[in-house]
Order: C-alpha cells, then structure tokens, then sequence
C-alpha cells in the first residue's frame, strides 16, 4: 500500500513521494477501496500473509484511512490468524500521538525512520525530526506495538569508523528486535546526486564502506540481530515477512500511486504497476475503476535475473529446488563455471541445496551477481 505524500522530499530520496499542500482523504480513502477490490477481482482472493504500508510517509495518513484499507483488504481477500501488518512511520512528534489509532485500526508492525542519531546528521539528510523526538517516538511505538523495527544510514560524508561504532552501539542500545540498516547511496534525480556531481559532497570511499560495513556485522552479531539480508538484521522469528516476500520471488500486489507487483498466472510471471502521478492515478482509478497500467509479462531470463537480483540478498541465499522449479533449470547448469569460480574464489557457499554470498562475496555482491549472469 503506496501513500505518497511527505511533508518534505529528502535530498537523497528517489522513491515516488510528493509534496502536496493540501490532500482530500476522503478521495483517497474510496480511491483506495475500489483498488483493492479490483486487484481482488484478479487474482482470485488469494490469502494475505502481510501487509504494508510504505510512501511517501504512510504515518501521514489518517487513522480513518488506514482503517478503511484494512476492511476492505478484510472483505475482498482472505487474511491469514497471523498477517502481519506494517506501517512505516517518521518520528516527529506530530506522528506519533497516531500510534495509538493505527494500532487500534490492525496495524501490528511499526518500521520507524529515524536514519541517524545526531542532528546535524539529521538536518544534513533532510529530516524534520530531531534526535529527542526519535527517541521519544521509538519510546512510544515499542508502548503500543508488539513489534518495532527502525532504519539507520551509514556512510554519511565525513562519517569515521569510531563515529558510527558509538552510533551503533547506542541504536542497539534500545533493544528493538529487527533493525535496518542503509548504506548512503547517490542515486540519480536527488539533490544529493546534483551536489555530488558538482563536487560539493564526497562519501566516504570504497575502504572506509567496507569497514563501516565490518563494524555493522560484528556489532549486530554480537548483540544478537544476525544479518538476515544484505541490509536487515533481527532477532530469529523478528523478521520482516512481507519484504522476505520481495526476497524470496513470492506474490504480491501492489496498491496506489507508482506501485509495483509481481503476480503468478497461468501464462507465467507478470510484473504489475500504477500510474505514477498522484494526480493521474487518482483520477483514473475514480473514472475507470483502477490505476493499473498494462502488466509486463516476463520471460524466463527476465525471471531468473529477478530471481537471483532478490534472493542473494538473503543470507539463506538461493534454494536450488525453489530455483529449478521457476527456472525449469538446475543451479549448475544455468550458472555453469561461474559458479564454479566464486566458490574457488571465496565468494560464494554452493553446498548442493542453496547458493549462499560469503561475507566476502557480500561486500562485492554487485560484482558475484553480474559473475553469474554473465553481465
């Protein structure tokens, strides 16, 4: 569930989010009502193992709205005893006085941005809250929520290896079960991207990445939140199921503005998306029942590559009986001397059921991936 709204577009950001001075919740609420029951119309009423809530800043949204994507989640799917139901939520004071009424609408899941713990790192990211009131908003959701995780960048310009090990260690301080953990990257369309080409912000280089990446992996082992993808670390059971989905090639729909999905057919893999313009998607979905442009189809290269792309993000790795099954080909036979060569090399761990980065091989993972595909 996209919301796309923010009350400011950070400058490293290249997610679809807007600014907007004012929204109408009620359009939005009915908007995204009959969404829902579209994509139900399509896919049969499968079962609902997780939902989330990501933007944009979902925490903007009211209460109300929330509680009317649920209900009709509830009456045009089927939801599982268990779903787990996210939100993620910025930690300003304003916000956080919602937590209550999300909770109270089914939210059970809180994924707090709080990106650093020192305010001149904060304003420096473009965030509009300070440290006290992260600190007082991640009080608040682990009051109200049985499960809280948050977000952390790292990698920030000027950022030394001593800086962020007393920044680690104070997050891991808090005792939350699951943590995100971001290394700064420049991604083109930012302002950050435009400072970056005009020379006037310089991350740290590849070595300095490298040994804030170490510290980031001894400190959450120690503490007892294992990596369990390249960048999220939780306590074993605490992990974030419906971004595993992403990971592990599963199902799943996506609802509102620019949303992508990925749905399993008769006729084979097809990737869904939404009109990305608020505005137009809004629009389209009031006069024509659905903001859904037209399905890609993916071919069996397109799949694998997506396969691979997603599941060496995981510590678990590549199953290889999940991967000949959507493939039609066994490990060895698609990746052939590649394979080979990796593990002789020390970057990956091929032990007949899985295909699994090393540490090593974790911190190149670009480089193993594009080895195996023949990039």
């Amino acid at each position: 569930m996209h919301w796309p709204f923010c009350l400011s577009k950070c400058p490293y950001c290249d997610f679809n989010s807007h600014v907007r001075g004012s929204i109408d919740h009620d359009r939005w609420r009915a908007a995204y009502k009959r969404e829902i029951a579209s994509a139900a119309a399509r896919t049969g009423k499968p079962t609902v193992t997780s939902i989330f809530f990501g933007g944009g800043t979902p925490s903007l949204m009211e209460s109300a709205t929330v509680a009317t994507v649920l209900d009709g989640i509830a009456a045009s799917f089927t939801l599982a005893p268990d779903v787990e139901i996210t939100l993620e939520a910025n930690p300003t004071s304003a916000e956080s006085v919602r937590f209550r009424d999300y909770r109270a609408a089914g939210v059970n899941r809180l994924s707090l941005g709080m990106q650093a713990l020192d305010d001149a790192s904060l304003k420096f990211l473009g965030r509009e809250h300070s440290t006290a009131q992260a600190r007082a908003a991640l009080a608040a959701g682990s009051a109200v929520f049985d499960r809280t995780s948050f977000d952390l960048i790292y990698a920030r310009p000027g950022q030394s290896v001593a800086d962020w090990r007393r920044e680690l260690t104070e997050a891991l301080g808090f005792g939350t079960d699951h943590l995100s953990v971001y290394q700064l990257t420049i991604e083109e369309g930012t302002r950050f991207y435009d400072k970056a080409l005009a020379g006037d912000l310089v991350v740290p280089d590849e070595d300095v990445q490298a040994d804030l990446y170490d510290i980031t992996q001894e400190l959450c082992d120690a503490a007892g939140l294992p990596a369990y993808e390249i960048s999220n670390h939780a306590r074993a059971g605490s992990e974030c199921r419906h971004n595993l989905t992403y990971w592990r090639s599963g199902d799943w729909v996506g609802i509102g503005p620019g949303a992508h999905g990925r749905l399993t057919q008769a006729g084979g893999r097809v990737a869904t998306r939404a009109i990305r313009s608020p505005e137009g998607w809004l629009s389209a979905v009031e006069t024509a029942g659905s903001g859904a442009e037209p399905d890609e189809a993916l071919d069996s290269d397109a799949a694998l590559r997506e396969r691979v792309l997603m599941g060496l993000r995981l510590s678990e790795g590549l199953d290889a009986t999940a991967f000949q099954c959507a493939v039609g080909f066994p490990v060895q036979q698609v990746f052939g001397p590649a394979l080979d060569g990796l593990v002789a090399d020390g970057f990956v761990i091929w032990d007949g059921d899985t295909v699994r980065a090393t540490e090593r091989g974790r911190l190149v993972l670009n480089r193993v991936i594009a080895t195996l595909l023949g990039d």
